[in-house]
């Protein structure tokens, strides 16, 4: 075990950031207790700066007076540590785990970046490159689902696992890039099995109280990507 459960629990970070959600629904899993400081967009606070000197970044789980970094090393963190609470988050099966993190890190290195490209293109020509990017990234994600659920609800099978965490925290953001944009990415005919794994991870209890509201969300990605309609194809 890396550490004693019975410390206190904290996490550096904002509501808005997928990458909070995903060690706050991991702490969610194991039933642990936290305090989630917030951490103001376009600041750092010194306890930030203090915790996470190399990155700088959110979020940071302080578990006692141990600050550990990087979101999904933390849920693994969470998962060493309280692996008599809850269920397990990463599969105890090494191909499986080794899979598992596959997919984390195709998410986080091809899939997101496709997504940010959407909010953060110049045109319309760089808006349609990056709309395709990200379709076709679902489709991959699609197939991974279709394999690794076995027909389960989730990546994880029957409940949320270390796939589902990575993937899940940007379903709130996915929708806001949806309604800002007039695609659709949960498409039902296309991607089956995601759109019906997305209706039933935010619907999860782990889950519900950390998933950011569509309108909250969309109108704090307003402040960030600006107001202004996406260019017309």
């Amino acid at each position: 075990m890396a550490g004693s459960g019975s410390e206190e629990v904290k996490i550096l970070g904002g509501w808005p950031s997928p990458f909070v959600m995903r060690p706050r629904i991991a702490l969610n899993i194991k039933s642990v207790k936290y305090d989630l400081l917030e951490e103001t967009f376009g600041s750092k606070s010194e306890l930030l700066l203090k915790s996470n000197p190399i990155y700088k970044k959110m979020p940071v789980l302080i578990h006692g007076d141990k600050p550990i970094c990087e979101s999904m090393i933390i849920v693994q963190y969470i998962d060493d540590v309280w692996v008599s609470a809850g269920h397990s988050i990463i599969p105890s099966d090494p191909y499986d785990a080794s899979i598992a993190r596959f997919w984390a890190t195709y998410i986080d290195d091809k899939f997101f970046p496709s997504l940010m490209g959407i909010a953060k293109s110049k045109d319309a020509e760089e808006k349609k490159a990056a709309i395709e990017q990200a379709i076709a990234a679902f489709g991959i994600l699609e197939e991974a689902y279709q394999k690794t659920s076995k027909g389960k609800d989730f990546f994880g099978g029957e409940k949320i696992g270390y796939v589902d965490i990575a993937f899940g925290c940007y379903v709130g953001w996915i929708r806001v890039t949806e309604k800002m944009n007039g695609i659709k990415l949960f498409d039902e005919e296309k991607v089956p099995g995601l759109t019906k794994w997305a209706e039933k991870f935010c619907a999860d209890e782990t889950v519900k109280s950390v998933m950011p509201e569509t309108d909250a969300l969309m109108e704090f990605a307003k402040k960030i990507f600006g107001s202004k309609p996406p260019p017309s194809n």
